[in-house]
Formats: structure tokens, C-alpha cells, sequence
């Protein structure tokens, strides 16, 4: 997925644990487990701004885009259009 979750980062930098945090934000640690490692489909503006408030940083700051590698792209991609719908 070209979205980075890099909580861990800024979890090593505030010297946080993974249950500090979700204590803090109001999630379990199961759910930030899900987020931390990347298989989260979708993230709750509510939580993301949580985050940020309780690990004193920007959304940028744990979220990244890294471009797929052609390779794994493949014939896969498809052109979206508005709201994410295919287009022809």
C-alpha cells in the first residue's frame, strides 16, 4: 500500500508504549496495533487528530505516500474518477 503508518517512529521518539498511547487516544491497543502495522483500510480524522495531540506532532508526521514499484503495480491500477469510481 503506498500509505506509511510510521507510529512506531513517533512512538521510539516520545518514548511512549504502544498501550500509553491507546490509553490516551481512547482506542485499543488491538486497533492501533492495526494502524501501527499498516493494515488499516481508513483512519477517523477524530483519531488522527488524537494522535497527533497526545504524540505532539502533524499528520505528516505519521502518515506517508511511498509510490508503489512498478513491478507491483502491475496491470492492477485503475484510473479513479470523482468519488473513487472507475472510470472507462
Amino acid at each position: 500500500m503506498p500509505i506509511v503508518v510510521d507510529i512506531d517512529v513517533m512512538l521510539a521518539r516520545r518514548k511512549m508504549s504502544v498501550g500509553e498511547l491507546a490509553d490516551r487516544v481512547g482506542i485499543t491497543p488491538a486497533n492501533l496495533a492495526v494502524l501501527k502495522n499498516g493494515r488499516a483500510k481508513a483512519v477517523r480524522f477524530s483519531t488522527l487528530a488524537a494522535l497527533c495531540e497526545v504524540l505532539t506532532c502533524q499528520p505528516g508526521d505519521l502518515l506517508r505516500w511511498e509510490a508503489e514499484d512498478a513491478e507491483d503495480a502491475g496491470d492492477a491500477a485503475i484510473e479513479c474518477g470523482p468519488g473513487g469510481r472507475s472510470l472507462p
